[in-house]
């Protein structure tokens, strides 16, 4: 591959590992006309449906309604080759939905007094973020958690040097050589969290380019970064004294009783993880990222349901199980401008969620990996769905959102037909 053709696979992928890992395409209107009824049996027939006719590996659902988990289940494989079920214990990364815990853990430190809403994130960091673009310029909380930092995905840069290829992994597979011989990424330990943002946002960084930073003043434009969210999560570990994976795990994980879920691999028995596939013939290594807050929480359905629902009750002023319920409130609410937003991806942005449709919502799409969660504004029903299906390489990004509408507009039927 050339150069320039690897440099646009790359740009693509970054766009969609960055729009679509937010699950921008939830404009497809729910089937309007008259549904059948729809029991839970019904509904498992429908989603083993989808994953034999549309090339999906396994997949796992959770409906929440009034308070209530009402449907969980899981269908297809964790493994073809061996044909390993996928299950509610099957743990896999749910990618960019990780970015509603740092969301979370924004709230709680707040509660506890660490920093606000408008503290300048220069003021808590030991070394100074600058944009150079824009020298008088300071980041705050609010920047950071509502993508308008400043701040950016280089994507000459973010993939071939956030994500690695996990230590012990075959090397000689077709998806491995598509991950380093397509993406350029390397098989190695991972960077820390402090040292890699490091030398992305610090002028003596190997990675620092003025591409890293956007020429508008901070809080006036909308983009998308992964690597901002990161360094929300570094801001929290300075702050807290606590590495940010200790800090989720003792105030959202534990809280909720998500005793399968880390960021931590070491904690995973691989015998219960998903193999993540390009398509039916082409498994994934193992790989990670180093700016892990935005992405890499190892969990499961059953966990997930227990997020879930709490979210859905903190919508609607029922829970205090994490904060309180201005906690909540502050997590859901609109902080945006209105038009802000694109108007294509969303009417508005919470923190880290993002609004549209009268829902609350946040996807995750990397390699070998498609999630959706979404739940309605009021907090009365919402659901989520994990897959080891891949959207990112081209030609996959179609069938996912076909996918992802189907799995709507069953669980809307479902819901219409029981409650």
């Amino acid at each position: 591959m050339t150069t320039l053709s690897r440099i646009t696979t790359v740009l693509l992928l970054t766009l969609l590992l960055t729009l679509t890992s937010c699950s921008s395409d939830d404009d497809n209107p729910i089937d309007p006309e008259p549904r059948s009824l729809m029991t839970a049996a019904d509904l498992n027939n429908y989603f083993e449906d989808i994953v034999k006719s549309n090339n999906v590996p396994g997949l796992a659902i959770t409906v929440v309604k009034d308070n209530s988990i009402v449907y969980q289940d899981a269908f297809g494989y964790a493994n073809l080759e061996n044909k390993v079920a996928y299950t509610n214990q099957t743990v896999s990364s749910i990618a960019s939905i990780s970015k509603t815990f740092v969301g979370a853990a924004v709230v709680k430190a707040i509660e506890q007094g660490y920093f606000t809403m408008e503290t300048h994130i220069n003021d808590i960091l030991p070394v100074a973020i600058v944009n150079p673009k824009r020298l008088q310029d300071s980041i705050k909380i609010k920047h950071l958690v509502t993508h308008t930092s400043g701040l950016l995905d280089d994507p000459t840069t973010y993939i071939a040097t956030n994500y690695h290829i996990l230590p012990g992994q075959n090397m000689a597979t077709e998806g491995a050589r598509l991950l380093m011989n397509e993406l350029g990424i390397e098989q190695r330990e991972a960077y820390a969290l402090d040292e890699y943002l490091a030398e992305y946002f610090l002028e003596d960084g190997d990675l620092y380019d003025s591409n890293n930073f956007a020429d508008t003043a901070v809080g006036s434009t909308w983009a998308y970064s992964n690597l901002a969210t990161g360094l929300m999560g570094l801001v929290i570990e300075v702050a807290t004294g606590k590495s940010f994976d200790d800090y989720v795990k003792e105030n959202v994980l534990q809280p909720l009783q998500m005793n399968r879920s880390t960021y931590d691999i070491s904690e995973v028995n691989l015998a219960n993880m998903a193999t993540l596939y390009v398509n039916d013939q082409t498994p994934l290594p193992m790989y990670a990222n180093d700016s892990y807050p935005e992405g890499s929480i190892y969990t499961t359905n059953e966990d997930m349901g227990k997020y879930l629902l709490d979210m859905a009750n903190g919508l609607k002023g029922a829970s205090t199980a994490l904060f309180s319920e201005a906690g909540y409130d502050s997590l859901f609410n609109a902080k945006l401008a209105a038009g802000k937003v694109p108007q294509d991806f969303a009417e508005n942005q919470a923190m880290f969620w993002y609004l549209k449709d009268g829902k609350v919502m946040h996807g995750g799409n990397s390699f070998g990996i498609s999630t959706h969660l979404e739940i309605a504004v009021d907090g009365n029903s919402g659901f989520l769905f994990l897959s080891n299906m891949d959207a990112s390489f081209s030609g996959n990004y179609e069938n996912f959102a076909k996918v992802k509408e189907k799995v709507a507009n069953g669980v809307a039927q479902f819901l219409e037909s029981n409650y």
